[in-house]
């Protein structure tokens, strides 16, 4: 009898056990999707980071070449100052993730980027929070690409 309520109450035990964790699980999924959202929320927020865009964009090849570029030397910085006040306007756990759809932008625009500018823009992305003194120190975006 001793061991037939013992069984009874490990089942009873695992039962409750294994409904916790479903539980969990549940919380965890919808936690995630409202994160995504939120960061979603921020990115547009901040218009797209436009000028990190324009920051990593400048200095490769064909920027350097632009008339636009040379008449004005400080566009680089005053881009890269509005895009350190962009980012800290984002929450920390976004702010990678938004450099990222930056560069998959980039990316994504084909024949303007040569392998060599793209590797240019992917370095500058990657230590971009780290020029801002903004946390994370770096986000790691190649694997994204390579």
């Amino acid at each position: 009898m001793a061991k037939l309520i013992f069984l009874a109450a490990c089942f009873v035990a695992l039962l409750a056990l294994s409904s916790a964790f479903g539980y969990r699980t549940t919380i965890t999924t919808t936690v995630v999707e409202e994160e995504k959202d939120d960061c979603r929320q921020q990115f547009q927020q901040q218009q797209q980071l436009y000028h990190c865009k324009m920051y990593l964009s400048q200095g490769s090849q064909s920027e350097q070449i632009s008339l636009r570029s040379i008449r004005n030397p400080r566009q680089q910085e005053e881009h890269l100052d509005d895009c350190c006040q962009q980012l800290r306007n984002m929450s920390e756990r976004c702010r990678c993730q938004a450099i990222k759809q930056v560069v998959q932008q980039q990316e994504q625009q084909g024949g303007k980027y040569q392998t060599r500018e793209m590797e240019e823009i992917l370095q500058k992305a990657e230590n971009l929070p780290s020029k801002c003194d903004v946390e994370p120190k770096q986000c790691q975006i190649r694997a994204v690409f390579f």
